[in-house]
């Protein structure tokens, strides 16, 4: 009898939960997402009439688009040229300052609970700023130009990378940091001799990830005067020389997939 009892209970952890009746908060919540939901769908003006519309456009659109216009190809080079070194230079500016940051952010390795607390509100918020709106605020400061860029992914990176490396930085194995400590080692010792290199690998990936966000918004970033090849693609565009705006974005496209293809050989080797 009492084995049986036994295997019953086992057999209760085995089952699946049964479902719970939602609690009158979340009943709050449902309501309030699905309200929004139907909102959005009434403010979109969703008609059959507009969606044919959209069909017909997007058809006239590609048929003016082919074939591709090279003949600017130049410039254009020159253009996807710079948007590379924008996001390039921009994360690397980004993940330099995130490590010291990402350090003062960490439990196990920030001075003081003060300290932590007002360097993740600070990452905090540069992540949560998009960016677009860092750029223009970099427009009105620095002016036109790939430095505007460069700025604005250099804050998107460290509000990328510095909440990764902080959180890798708290999962690392306090074995080593302790060893070092016993032999008297000083907090700056104990962080360059166990912690970076433990968490080496993984700051390296989540930096290439980086990379791979860079190039995408650095893209973006030429459509309000941050310099790169979104100038270009904004004039075609403009101007309607959808022939000419395809051949951007087959480039665009090209680079994109030959970042992330290096990327992910470089992140199979280090991780």
């Amino acid at each position: 009898m009492h084995n049986k009892m036994n295997s019953n209970k086992n057999l209760n952890k085995l089952m699946p939960k049964r479902f719970k009746r939602p609690s009158l908060l979340a009943w709050i919540g449902w309501v309030i997402f699905f309200s929004f939901i139907i909102m959005g769908v009434n403010n979109a003006n969703i008609t059959l009439d507009r969606l044919g519309n959209g069909v017909l456009n997007m058809g006239k659109f590609v048929g003016n688009a082919f074939p591709p216009d090279a003949s600017r190809i130049g410039p254009i080079m020159q253009r996807i040229l710079e948007t590379f070194e924008i996001a390039l230079v921009g994360t690397a500016i980004g993940v330099v300052l995130s490590l010291p940051i990402a350090v003062l952010a960490a439990t196990n390795t920030s001075p003081h609970p003060v300290i932590r607390s007002a360097v993740r509100s600070i990452v905090s918020t540069l992540r949560t700023i998009p960016d677009l709106i860092w750029a223009l605020i970099f427009v009105i400061s620095v002016g036109l130009g790939p430095l505007a860029g460069i700025l604005t992914i250099a804050v998107d990176t460290i509000g990328f990378c510095a909440r990764f490396f902080s959180e890798r930085i708290e999962e690392i194995d306090k074995g080593p940091s302790q060893a070092l400590e016993s032999t008297g080692a000083s907090r700056f010792g104990i962080i360059a001799g166990s912690v970076i290199p433990i968490g080496f690998p993984s700051f390296v990936g989540t930096s290439l990830y980086a990379v791979e966000k860079a190039i995408r918004s650095a893209v973006i970033l030429g459509l309000v005067g941050a310099g790169g090849i979104g100038v270009e693609l904004n004039t075609a565009m403009s101007l309607r020389r959808f022939d000419e705006a395809l051949m951007i974005i087959i480039l665009i496209l090209i680079i994109v997939i030959a970042v992330e293809q290096i990327s992910t050989a470089i992140r199979k080797k280090v991780i």
